[in-house]
């Protein structure tokens, strides 16, 4: 029979779950945004977590095995590989995996959501060969905006932030330009589909040193913009392309540093605005198949990498 892995990660953004088969490489994604009322930033840890609990089972639901018979559960159970790293909303996913492992007796293991970040976006880019070698990795999200220097280590990897925001994240920043307008959270797709109807091209020069920047300044002039009355549009696209420009210079300042390939994940990995303002870089890979988001798709592949099915 062949053998499938399943993934669960429960962060503070959605609820997801995969399935993963390594014979054929192929996969089964499945996910729900957490709730979170208008003109809201977010839900805090105790929501998250109950939410997180009324909403996975319906998504494990979802998943169809196709008769395969599940070898391994892999989670993510904390934001970054560290040991001070901690946010209660993984424990739904994480009390989840231990369950259904201890029933079918079949293997557990935990990873960091961070983790899962860079190899699902390595393995939708076609590139998980990344991982035999150093690269640099971004994790640009609503809660992460970090620059990695990403290397082997052991079974996995070792991921060591060498660059990124000293404040607030990109998508903490895009998140509240779109709330200031009125938009739901998260705000991302909104702000994206509004910045498009701009022909706006200025932006921020946000100062970055040594691969790090602030983006706490730019809340105000967006704030500034709302009260003076430029267009929803205008004011998008000027988030946007600060974002995509800050993200740009601290990577070119990197690779002056270190020539290596660029991955790049999370939620804002997905913005045309950012995609764009690297297209003349060489290597630099960006998630596919809608996986630079939260996903559960890298903890299933990790399952299957620590098992030796990969």
């Amino acid at each position: 029979m062949r053998k499938v892995f399943l993934g669960i990660d429960t962060s503070n953004y959605k609820t997801s779950a995969a399935l993963f088969w390594p014979d054929t490489n192929s996969w089964q994604s499945e996910g729900s945004l957490l709730p979170v009322k208008n003109g809201e930033l977010g839900l805090r840890q105790s929501e998250a977590l109950f939410a997180h609990v009324r909403s996975l089972p319906d998504i494990i639901a979802r998943l169809d095995t196709c008769g395969s018979e599940i070898a391994g559960v892999g989670c993510s159970d904390r934001p970054r590989a560290l040991e001070d790293s901690y946010m209660p909303c993984f424990l739904a996913g994480v009390c989840a995996a231990k369950s259904i492992a201890a029933v079918n007796g079949i293997s557990y293991s935990s990873f960091s959501h961070q983790q899962g970040h860079i190899v699902s976006a390595a393995f939708s880019a076609n590139k998980l060969e990344l991982l035999s070698a150093p690269f640099y990795a971004w994790h640009l999200s609503g809660g992460t905006t970090e620059l990695l220097l990403v290397e082997p280590c052991g079974k996995l990897f070792s991921a060591e932030i060498c660059g990124g925001t000293t404040d607030i994240s990109a998508g903490q920043l895009i998140d509240r330009t779109g709330v200031a307008l009125g938009m739901d959270f998260p705000a991302g797709p909104y702000v994206e589909r509004a910045a498009l109807e701009s022909n706006s091209t200025a932006y921020h020069k946000v100062k970055v040193n040594d691969g790090y920047f602030s983006l706490s300044g730019m809340e105000n002039k967006i704030k500034a913009m709302v009260q003076a009355g430029n267009s929803e549009a205008d004011i998008c696209a000027f988030a946007l392309n600060t974002v995509a420009y800050t993200v740009k210079t601290a990577t070119m300042q990197l690779l002056e540093r270190r020539k290596l390939p660029v991955l790049v994940s999370g939620g804002v990995s997905v913005c045309s605005f950012v995609k764009n303002a690297f297209c003349d870089i060489p290597d630099v890979h960006f998630a596919q198949h809608g996986l630079g988001g939260d996903n559960a798709l890298g903890a299933a592949i990790l399952c299957a990498k620590t098992e030796g099915w990969l």
